[in-house]
């Protein structure tokens, strides 16, 4: 469905007005993204803050590189002031006023200094010296209540001076308190004190904020990119001769601090599996069925709201997936499906696939898999554990027998490669140096670049290796001995690795690279 089709849809719902405030903070940004939040300023002007708030803490926190830790969008954040101002100052001051104000401060903070008028305005001392103004001139400025802003950066300036000027006038009170703040946070760097190595009073509350936030998704069942990236590493290296299976100390802090959290509207929200494709509303005390249940047509249409992962229900005999082990030990576990979406939320936050973040349906499917090879390759001395424990164990599999051995496998080949292009063959000692290097951070996936040149050998061979050697290793088509040759070659042609029979296909293929490579 076309997106400017789906909102027009969405928008002539019957009673919107009411269904809107009672839709999980999930859905709702899910909406967002999918039609724009430019295009969205009717249902952020109908949504509630305590939404807004759960929305904002993932719309305007952004990593700004893959795997790393999100930091606050300043620019995003000046974009929903233009949308929330869409509807006009009154509805914007609503819902800024109902937000956490220390959000509301780090945004105003950086798109405007803000200073007390008395302490930068020109004055003339008693000898007659005029002493000019402290404000720059070479930036936009406005005085408003008291206090001269002094703008940052060009964006939203314009909305953010009309805003507070609202503000000022109809809500004194809390204009006074935005503006305290912010005047804290606009001073200058620190003297040379003892003390001026500290954080200031601006990286202070941007520290606070973002620590605030985390406990807040914590509490929902989201995992941080540290805490992600911490578990998915100690998972590589599990002791399978061990007496026992291993015991997370990251998942045990997870499970412990993970609490029920009131949702919008009174409903209870399924936080931990929020980041999963089967995340639906809960349909507790709404008022208005029939207006609900279009509202729900109209997203599931439009994919906001998805079937269940086909990873993970259902028990048929045809098993395609290979994935009956973790069926079987969902059936008879119920706190399993905690485990699994704690794992999904694990792999979307700190690991990557072809150089890219995880797809929620992806990272779904991929903790299922792993799991499911995990409880196949689980030590027969150790005691039955829970899918935490067999994901580590197969996360271990996945790293020591197909990509660290991948890695090792190519680089022997390579050593006895020779051919005739003087150019491939430099490239080929690139690429054997770049991956020796990477294997003593056991980390062969930061050579995927270097191995382009094995394009110019053989195409199919360049894809196997670049899925077997990635951070989340898999198993690419071309190595299956079915597949048709004719068939194009394409990045995503691939399948999460979920049983030993798989990893032995990773072996017999690279048995037989130096044989693939040279013909």
């Amino acid at each position: 469905m076309a997106t400017s089709r789906f909102l027009d849809r969405l928008l002539k719902s019957a009673d919107l007005a009411r269904v809107v405030p009672q839709l999980p903070p999930e859905v709702l940004h899910r909406v967002i993204q999918i039609s724009g939040l430019e295009d969205a300023a009717e249902l952020v002007a109908l949504a509630t803050p305590a939404q807004l708030s759960r929305v904002l803490d993932v719309d305007v926190w952004q990593a700004r590189t893959r795997g790393g830790d999100e930091q606050f969008d300043v620019d995003r954040f000046g974009l929903w002031l233009e949308v929330l101002m869409q509807s006009g100052a009154a509805v914007a001051a609503e819902k800024l006023i109902g937000l956490d104000i220390e959000l509301v401060v780090a945004g105003f903070s950086h798109h405007a200094a803000v200073f007390d008028q008395a302490a930068v305005s020109s004055y003339t001392t008693l000898d007659g010296e005029h002493v000019p103004s402290r404000v720059s001139e070479r930036a936009a400025t406005a005085e408003i209540g008291g206090y001269v802003l002094e703008a940052r950066r060009a964006s939203a300036w314009e909305t953010m001076v009309e805003l507070l000027a609202f503000l000022q006038a109809e809500h004194p009170e809390y204009f006074q308190r935005l503006m305290r703040r912010c005047v804290r946070v606009s001073s200058g760097p620190r003297e040379e004190d003892g003390f001026h190595t500290l954080l200031d009073d601006a990286e202070q509350g941007m520290f606070d904020l973002a620590r605030d936030r985390e406990a807040r998704r914590e509490q929902q069942g989201y995992v941080t990119p540290a805490q992600a990236r911490a578990f998915m590493q100690a998972a590589r290296h599990v002791a399978l001769e061990s007496a026992g299976p291993p015991n997370s100390p990251l998942a045990r802090a997870y499970f412990r601090e993970l609490e029920p959290t009131p949702g919008a509207g009174g409903g209870d929200p399924e936080p931990a599996s929020s980041l999963l494709p089967d995340a639906q509303p809960n349909d507790s005390g709404r008022d208005d069925p029939a207006a609900m249940a279009e509202v729900m047509e109209v997203l599931r249409e439009a994919g906001v709201l998805t079937e269940a992962p086909r990873g993970l229900l259902g028990s048929g005999e045809d098993d395609t997936l290979g994935l009956a082990l973790v069926r079987d030990h969902v059936a008879s576990h119920p706190e399993s499906a905690e485990e699994l979406a704690y794992l999904a939320n694990v792999i979307a936050a700190g690991c990557s696939i072809q150089g890219r973040p995880f797809e929620p349906q992806e990272a779904s499917s991929a903790a299922a898999a792993i799991c499911n090879l995990g409880l196949e390759a689980w030590p027969p001395h150790w005691n039955e554990g829970d899918l935490v424990s067999a994901f580590q164990v197969g996360w271990t599999v996945l790293h020591r027998d197909v990509s660290i051995y991948a890695a090792e496998r190519l680089i022997a080949v390579i050593a006895e490669l020779r051919c005739s292009d003087r150019d491939i063959q430099m490239r080929l000692h690139g690429l054997r140096r770049e991956l020796t290097q990477s294997l003593r951070d056991a980390t062969p996936w930061r050579a995927r670049n270097a191995l382009e040149v094995i394009v110019m050998l053989d195409a199919p061979c360049w894809a196997a290796l670049v899925a077997l050697t990635d951070e989340c290793p898999v198993l690419h088509a071309v190595i299956s001995p079915s597949r048709d040759r004719s068939r194009p070659i394409s990045p995503s042609d691939y399948e999460f690795i979920s049983r030993q029979s798989q990893v032995s296909l990773v072996r017999d293929f690279m048995e037989s690279l130096a044989t693939r490579l040279t013909q």
